[in-house]
């Protein structure tokens, strides 16, 4: 993942990676049901990118479980938990793998705490979208086509396709996206791939919709005694 710097301290390496995890991710992690099933050589990658966003688009609310596996700078890490997202500018990351971690973007802030770490990093809000971010298609308006360059369109077998592009403006940091999608426009699976040679893996099942969420959910409060400490974007 990418790494975050603090404007005092590194934090810890989960830390450093969730602001450049939420700037990642999901790339318009849009989608639930299926439609009509398409065979492989009627579809392509601009149609099936199409009904990627006009599904999320339709969405207010989404609520879906998810697993993460990182592997980079000589590091593993499994994760998994429940994300709700509700528009607009309102994202939580609840992981029961590890009790008590949480990131919240409470559309000012995405504020990112867990157990055992010495501080409560935050960034703005603005600040993650300024990255022209997947973030900002989770929770606005998507368009794929437009953000992804060179996109391109293979088949992943179980009537799944594989949408892989490079993000515009992060040619830096990220070497190529990858999104496991249904013909029916359902995001299931995304690869992350830095330059640097770390991978991301998200697994996503179980969504739900237009879920109903409480507004504090997205509300955060930070542990007494825990300093706040502004972070800078991801590099």
């Amino acid at each position: 993942m990418s790494r975050v710097k603090s404007s005092k301290h590194s934090g810890s390496a989960a830390g450093r990676g969730i602001f450049g995890c939420a700037a990642l991710l999901l790339f318009a992690f849009a989608a639930t049901a299926c439609s009509a099933q398409v065979a492989p050589a009627a579809l392509t990658a601009k149609e099936l990118a199409n009904r990627v966003d006009q599904h999320y688009n339709q969405l207010r609310s989404l609520k879906a479980n998810f697993s993460e596996q990182y592997e980079g700078l000589g590091m593993k890490r499994s994760d998994s938990g429940v994300m709700l997202l509700r528009k607009p500018g309102r994202m939580r990351w609840e992981y029961q793998s590890t009790p008590g971690k949480l990131f919240v973007l409470d559309g000012k802030y995405a504020w990112y705490y867990a157990p055992g770490d010495t501080q409560v990093q935050r960034i703005a809000a603005s600040q993650l979208d300024d990255l022209r971010s997947p973030l900002r298609f989770l929770l606005g308006h998507t368009k794929i086509e437009s953000e992804l360059q060179n996109l391109t369109l293979s088949a992943s077998g179980a009537g799944a396709y594989t949408l892989t592009g490079h993000p515009k403006g992060q040619q830096q940091r990220i070497a190529y996206l990858s999104l496991t999608v249904t013909a029916g426009g359902a995001i299931t699976g995304i690869l992350i791939e830095e330059t640097d040679g770390a991978q991301t893996r998200f697994t996503f099942t179980g969504e739900e919709p237009n879920a109903a969420m409480p507004e504090s959910a997205f509300h955060f409060t930070p542990p007494a005694g825990i300093p706040v400490v502004d972070a800078l974007p991801p590099v």
